[in-house]
């Protein structure tokens, strides 16, 4: 295990994963912190999959601990260390967070409202939203599938390297389209990319959106770095987009008033997303 930021000194949260050093996460939540000039920290630290049931159960015992961010490869594993989950959480079958309340550890999912808000953006935008495709088939994905479901939309096909494990993902969801191989070609008109492909230290994502219909869209969920080869494609096509980062900070802001008690100021969205894109 290896912390890649200092141990803080009073209350904090933090985010934990395998890698983690790519995390945007403590430069979001530590921006928060000082617009608002409230006491407390956030750091990242990683945790393979191996340690994360003996980690988490030390922070449990840390007073000042708020509770943790979880990316992957974590999500899975996180919700079924908790002694509850959300309903958010208990749809998605994963959680992007761990929070300490009363003696209890609650398993949340703030992935799912920023991908639905996100979408309903794009919506407003007047893109078409008949037919979408979904990389990935992990817990970012299960998100997805929630925030999908919720608005409405069951026209997607996934497409992942696992087809058993994708397949029973559509039929948990109720998708009406099987599921197809990862290399497979992309139609439709919104494409999610919800595998770690394409990230900082991970392979490029190789895939060709040039059969996305004229009012479509895509939707990276990476966030490292800030402007994906997949993002300045789409837009090289006149594309509307939905960023990581993006979606990072809606999931972030959601987190922030959970552990710190206090709203996001999010009046600065402006200066954040340039420091966040430096």
């Amino acid at each position: 295990m290896t912390a890649t930021d200092a141990p803080l000194a009073g209350d904090y949260a933090e985010v934990i994963g395998d890698p983690i050093e790519q995390s945007k996460s403590p430069v979001i939540h530590r921006f928060w912190l000082e617009k608002l000039a409230r006491a407390g920290g956030y750091r990242r630290h990683r945790v393979e999959r191996s340690e994360l049931s003996a980690y988490v159960e030390k922070r449990r015992k840390d007073p000042h601990w708020r509770g943790c961010n979880v990316t992957m490869p974590l999500k899975l594993d996180a919700i079924a260390l908790a002694d509850e989950a959300t309903d958010r959480a208990v749809a998605a079958g994963a959680a992007n967070m761990l929070v300490p309340r009363e003696g209890r550890l609650i398993a949340a999912n703030s992935d799912i409202g920023a991908v639905m808000g996100l979408l309903a953006d794009l919506h407003r935008q007047g893109r078409a939203m008949d037919r979408i495709s979904l990389l990935g088939s992990g817990g970012a994905a299960r998100a997805v599938l929630v925030a999908c479901r919720s608005l409405g939309l069951s026209m997607i096909r996934i497409h992942a390297r696992d087809r058993v494990k994708a397949t029973k993902l559509a039929v948990e969801f109720g998708l009406k389209i099987q599921p197809a191989k990862l290399s497979d070609a992309i139609g439709g008109d919104g494409l999610i990319n919800a595998t770690p492909l394409g990230m900082v230290g991970h392979a490029p994502l190789k895939v060709d959106i040039d059969r996305l219909s004229e009012r479509g869209w895509v939707f990276d969920l990476v966030s490292s770095p800030a402007k994906t080869p997949l993002i300045s494609a789409a837009r090289e096509r006149g594309l509307s987009t939905a960023t990581g980062l993006e979606m990072l900070v809606e999931q972030a802001a959601a987190s922030f008033k959970i552990f710190f008690d206090e709203d996001a100021p999010r009046a600065h969205d402006a200066e954040l997303f340039a420091r966040l894109s430096a």
